[in-house]
């Protein structure tokens, strides 16, 4: 752990609540338990943990607020490229106005990749799917927002899905006009999904929830410090997209934080019979996007629209990942506000969405060969648009149910894809990061993962 710091008044940061040792176990564990079967996607990474969350749990928006602007301050003395939120608050306000949203986009545009949980709101408390349940600040468009996978424990994909609680979009913030008229945001979102469900991590020592559900304790060791548990939650698979950005970024230091999203984006592979409404551009592909990432170049600053974006000589990459012996492709498209947008130039010629002081989800136009999806609007309170498509390129033109305000699940503790807990009992939901490398677990919540000087192999 490189430092560590409180927000909630309590004068701790250990993890009383256990939440956050898991998360930071999903990006950062090192390889010491189980030789190695646990280890984090990116065991190298420096850890910081800013603890925002209480013992339960629980914090305030200002609490938040204010360990993002922290790690803002921070930036340069702990080298602070990539940050986790897995909290989340229901969302009421437009990204525009939302506080929490304008913190991350601060952040975002200090240089920081920041990396949210998208929520677990995807079902009603009947078990039905529903939509429009993005929390904040998963919303803002800035963002890399992670919706859950579930892997139903095999290696393979073929029979991966989305989780049935992760969130699903499109984002209802919305603002009111003088006539007391709402307009939604209604972005696309997720932006990717990663694995989520069940996932197996470490334990702080008496945690407060597998203490009150024990059968979370995975039974790994008797040695305290090497305890793992069970958790499932988009809280679990945000970590594992912070800790590929991370990769990324030792690949190759000089990409943007727009750049890193893109990598994750443009490389994750589409799940078939899920709309990006659920998926966003596919699951998460850390072969594909930390391959991608070498191939760019590193001298960026300057570049305009349309000049090369690879290394001189360089092909377009192979767009496919073999991952447990089954080669997938590779989605090749962004998440862009409203539209969903694919085309080669994406990965071969320098984009203007690709630099600082601007957003990749703000809804700027591509030109010079990049296809637009059709780009329809979805209008306030209405969610259906043709640039909404399924993992197999199917148009998807049934209804949505959406999350009326006042109905949305809160952020509980998820026990498995299907089981629930502790629905509408939390502030914000209880997920968050901490754990240093090979060092006994502690801290929690809204950590920020410092990944140090970049090499161009990864270690």
């Amino acid at each position: 752990m490189s430092y560590s710091i409180d927000f909630t008044g309590e004068g701790r940061t250990d993890d009383p609540y256990g939440h956050g040792t898991h998360v930071a176990g999903m990006a950062a564990a090192g390889p010491h338990v189980s030789t190695g079967a646990y280890t984090g996607v990116a065991a190298a990474a420096n850890l910081i943990n800013v603890r925002v969350l209480n013992s339960l749990g629980q914090g305030s928006t200002s609490n938040v607020i204010a360990g993002i602007d922290w790690c803002i301050a921070n930036q340069a003395a702990y080298n602070i490229r990539v940050m986790n939120l897995s909290l989340g608050a229901t969302a009421v306000d437009s990204y525009l106005n939302d506080p929490l949203c304008l913190a991350v986009r601060r952040a975002f545009d200090a240089g920081i990749v920041v990396v949210v949980a998208a929520g677990n709101a995807g079902k009603d408390a009947n078990g039905n799917k529903i939509y429009g349940g993005i929390h904040s600040p998963g919303i803002e468009p800035s963002a890399i927002t992670v919706g859950a996978a579930n892997t139903f424990g095999t290696d393979a994909r073929t029979d991966d899905g989305v989780a049935t609680y992760s969130s699903r979009g499109p984002t209802r913030g919305y603002t009111t006009d003088a006539s007391g008229v709402n307009h939604y945001d209604n972005l696309i979102k997720p932006d990717l999904i990663a694995p989520g469900n069940q996932m197996i991590e470490a334990l702080s020592p008496g945690n407060y929830l597998v203490t009150t559900t024990p059968t979370l304790d995975a039974g790994v060791s008797a040695n305290a410090h090497h305890e793992e548990m069970y958790l499932s939650g988009t809280s679990m698979a945000t970590p594992a997209v912070a800790g590929a950005a991370a990769l990324i970024l030792q690949r190759n230091s000089s990409l943007t934080p727009n750049l890193v999203k893109a990598a994750l984006e443009y490389t994750a592979q589409p799940l078939t019979g899920f709309n990006n409404l659920e998926q966003g551009a596919g699951l998460l592909n850390v072969e594909g996007a930390v391959r991608l990432a070498g191939l760019i170049r590193t001298d960026l600053a300057g570049r305009v629209k349309g000049d090369p974006l690879l290394y001189s000589g360089c092909a377009v990459p192979t767009r496919s990942s073999t991952i447990a012996g089954v080669t997938s492709p590779w989605g090749g498209a962004l998440m862009q506000k409203w539209n969903y947008i694919t085309g080669t130039n994406l990965i071969t010629q320098y984009q203007g969405i690709y630099g600082t002081g601007v957003v990749l989800g703000d809804g700027v136009i591509l030109s010079n060969g990049v296809i637009l999806g059709d780009g329809v609007v979805l209008g306030d309170s209405v969610v259906l648009s043709d640039g909404v498509v399924l993992g197999d390129s199917t148009a998807w033109a049934n209804s949505l149910t959406l999350v009326v305000q006042g109905v949305v699940l809160g952020d509980g503790v998820v026990l498995g894809d299907g089981v629930v807990v502790s629905d509408s009992v939390l502030s914000l939901s209880p997920t968050s990061m901490a754990l240093a490398n090979s060092a006994p677990v502690k801290g929690d919540n809204t950590k920020k993962m410092a990944a140090k000087a970049c090499s161009t192999t990864l270690k």
